[in-house]
């Protein structure tokens, strides 16, 4: 081990000991149940759904997906922006890197992000050469945001400092301009203290958001990990005045849920987060569930 290699990863220790990482699992449990009960039913109304529909990440992510299903799913995203003018457009276009031209050049709505997952998504098991690359080319097609996923491996393996050095190496990749989320995958670090630990490890090493998972594993978001999540980035806030955004992402399957991760970001972090930039919905089921209450009736649009 050289002597920088011991320098950084001090400097990683003194990092993490200024925030606490002793996260009490069934603590966490308690607070989000009754957080939940006492907050969610005063957040069900129409405003706040609007807020939700335009904090959506629409997304396709399919072994199936090709040029033109891809065009076809942004198409309808212009389509809702003619239809719907007195309605927010939804957030962002997720989408594979190889799709990333094919947004580009299709979509025509003004203020809709194109993000691309990358980095080898989901597994993140990959040389960083070839993650940077994949991540540089997605850029270079013209996405505006990166999904990255955290190395999940090496995080539980306790090697906090290649964890660190790859999603910095992916954020110098993305350039200042393009904002980069870094999928944590809860649902594999099982613990609260070990989703606290690596939110302040992906902000720190330079996340622009922190997002819960890919929805390729078994676990997903959960009200839990979000409450966790939360708390980090207002520690994270408090401690260095760096503004971090929140994804909630992976089984958002009905309004409540999105109610519920909406309630936990406006408790924990407050009013300076309740815009879409710094709140987003990765989910596409949800759109047309949301869209159907705002209407009052069932509406099947995307």
């Amino acid at each position: 081990m050289t002597n920088e290699t011991i320098q950084y990863t001090s400097k990683i220790e003194e990092m993490l000991k200024k925030y606490n990482l002793e996260v009490d699992d069934a603590q966490v449990k308690a607070a989000v149940m009754k957080l939940i009960a006492e907050k969610v039913p005063q957040n069900d109304t129409l405003d706040v759904k609007k807020f939700l529909f335009g904090s959506i990440e629409l997304t396709t992510l399919k072994t199936t997906d090709s040029d033109e299903s891809v065009m076809a799913f942004t198409e309808r995203v212009n389509q809702f922006d003619a239809q719907y003018p007195d309605l927010p457009h939804v957030a962002t276009i997720c989408v594979y890197p190889c799709f990333a031209r094919t947004v580009s050049e299709t979509l025509e709505v003004e203020g809709v992000e194109l993000a691309c997952v990358s980095g080898s998504f989901p597994s993140s098991q990959a040389l960083i050469e070839v993650k940077v690359a994949e991540t540089a080319l997605a850029v270079r097609d013209g996405a505006t945001e990166i999904d990255i996923v955290m190395p999940v491996g090496k995080f539980l393996s306790g090697d906090y400092e290649s964890v660190c050095e790859e999603i910095s190496e992916l954020k110098h990749a993305c350039g200042e301009n393009v904002a980069m989320k870094v999928i944590l995958e809860t649902g594999d670090l099982v613990t609260a203290s070990n989703i606290k630990k690596a939110s302040i490890l992906s902000m720190y090493a330079g996340g622009d958001y922190i997002k819960t998972s890919t929805g390729k594993e078994q676990i997903s978001a959960t009200p839990e990990a979000a409450y966790v999540m939360c708390r980090a980035i207002k520690e994270y806030y408090d401690e260095t005045g760096i503004q971090i955004g929140f994804k909630p992402a992976g089984g958002i399957n009905t309004v409540t849920d999105a109610l519920t991760y909406y309630t936990i970001v406006k408790e924990i972090l407050g009013e300076k987060w309740l815009t879409n930039k710094w709140l987003r919905l990765g989910t596409s089921r949800l759109a047309n569930l949301l869209l159907s209450e705002i209407e009052g009736q069932e509406v099947k649009f995307f």
